[in-house]
């Protein structure tokens, strides 16, 4: 079907809906964002105080991934993650597959942000366990590395990278068949030898992408 407009250019229906789609699916965005603000911030920045990160700038198929996985219970269903059972009712909420598009999209547009402290530990000694464990997946500078479907570190707080660390490490997180990027990352958690070493590379993901 063809629309000529008064300008006399005929158009299809569907690019029409092409021309508008992206401006209506950041509308829906941002109203399917609404509920997550009490937690994650108007902005997306976080909120350390309730165990919520950063989520702006996140790359859009890390967030859908893990809405999926909240979802399907691939996330959350641990009895020791009660955050993420938390974060299983808020992602089923959603609906359907259209809307964890619509607001991973969303989430993905806004500014990145950097709210979390820096963390204390041997700069030095970050730099060289993070660089030969983690660098290669999530980039040198903790920048993500959509490619491998590693998402950024950089501007998450110490918190939330220890605790996610652990739930890989102690089984709580990426051990369903159907999470391969997880299971990969339960993996590796496994190699850092002491909590002292986490600080460390924390420290050194702390440094990266933060405004001079």
């Amino acid at each position: 079907m063809l629309i000529r407009p008064f300008w006399g250019t005929a158009l299809t229906l569907g690019t029409l809906w092409l021309m508008c789609s992206s401006t209506c699916f950041a509308d829906d965005g941002e109203k399917l964002f609404a509920p997550c603000v009490a937690c994650h911030g108007n902005k997306g920045e976080g909120n350390a105080a309730l165990h919520a990160p950063a989520i702006a700038g996140q790359d859009a198929a890390y967030i859908e991934r893990q809405l999926h996985n909240f979802r399907s219970r691939r996330r959350g269903a641990d009895g020791s993650d009660a955050l993420g059972a938390q974060m299983q009712a808020a992602a089923t909420a959603l609906g359907d597959d259209a809307a964890v598009a619509k607001i991973a999209s969303y989430i993905a547009k806004l500014p990145r942000t950097f709210n979390a402290k820096p963390a204390s530990g041997n700069l030095h000694n970050g730099n060289n366990l993070y660089q030969g464990k983690c660098g290669a997946c999530h980039g040198g500078k903790a920048e993500g590395n959509p490619a491998l479907q590693a998402p950024r570190l950089a501007g998450l707080d110490a918190a939330y990278i220890q605790r996610q660390f652990a739930h890989f490490r102690d089984g709580v997180r990426g051990v369903d068949p159907k999470d391969t990027p997880g299971r990969q990352m339960a993996m590796m958690a496994k190699t850092v030898a002491t909590d002292r070493d986490l600080e460390d590379i924390i420290a050194f993901i702390h440094q990266q992408g933060r405004p001079k």
